[in-house]
């Protein structure tokens, strides 16, 4: 599949199958996650991989006990990483100066860039992938879990797997939405009401606002 096909294909797949994913497509995963753009070539990261059953019902709690994270044969945890980056500058007699807002947000950069590299590679594959965005909420309580040391911070995870079922494609606001051309054009009233006219009267916005008993779907969001 050409990559372009792959990128205008992605689907959030929560249910996975059975099937075990082959020890070489791993590989490749991890690889494409490598290969990534980074940071002055520093490699802000560190990818915690977790198969073992035990470690993920260990984690379960701190992702809303999604069941995505216990049926995915593989759950991948990108963390910013400036630990062993100031290690190997200390052990050169360099003192490093990145314990700052600046650096911290370079190290996200790059753990998000090696994520979604992993995300296009893992469904090339035919593999389905899965954003948790619940790492935020509880980068505490995972961070003892891990052992991460100071200068490490889990940013986000993906679940990898062979998907029991294929959802469609999830809807997307319109080009005129997020495009602005030499300059930022703010958005006037009329602009807000045309974007996400879609939006608001899809069936799962009317689904969402029924079972919320709310009066619209911008309410349910805040």
């Amino acid at each position: 599949m050409k990559a372009i096909d792959t990128i205008l294909g992605h689907r959030t797949i929560r249910e996975y199958s059975d099937r075990p994913i082959p020890e070489e497509i791993e590989h490749k995963i991890i690889e494409a996650a490598i290969r990534g753009s980074t940071t002055g070539n520093m490699q802000l990261y560190s990818i915690i991989i977790n198969k073992d059953m035990e470690m993920k019902k260990k984690i379960l709690p701190f992702h809303f006990n999604q069941k995505a994270i216990v049926e995915a044969p593989m759950v991948l945890t990108f963390c910013a990483d400036f630990n062993r980056f100031n290690k190997w500058c200390r052990l050169r007699n360099a003192e490093p100066g990145y314990d700052n807002f600046q650096s911290f947000t370079w190290a996200i950069i790059d753990a998000v860039i090696a994520t979604q590299n992993a995300c296009i590679a893992a469904e090339s594959y035919g593999l389905g992938i899965c954003y948790m965005g619940t790492v935020t909420y509880n980068a505490h309580e995972l961070i003892k879990i891990y052992n991460l040391p100071k200068g490490v911070v889990p940013v986000t995870c993906i679940t990898v797997g062979y998907p029991k079922k294929v959802p469609g494609l999830t809807d997307r606001l319109p080009f005129d939405a997020v495009i602005h051309k030499e300059v930022y054009k703010d958005y006037t009233p009329e602009d807000i009401n045309n974007i996400y006219r879609e939006q608001e009267n899809s069936e799962l916005a009317k689904k969402l606002i029924k079972e919320n008993q709310l009066e619209n779907l911008a309410k349910i969001f805040t």
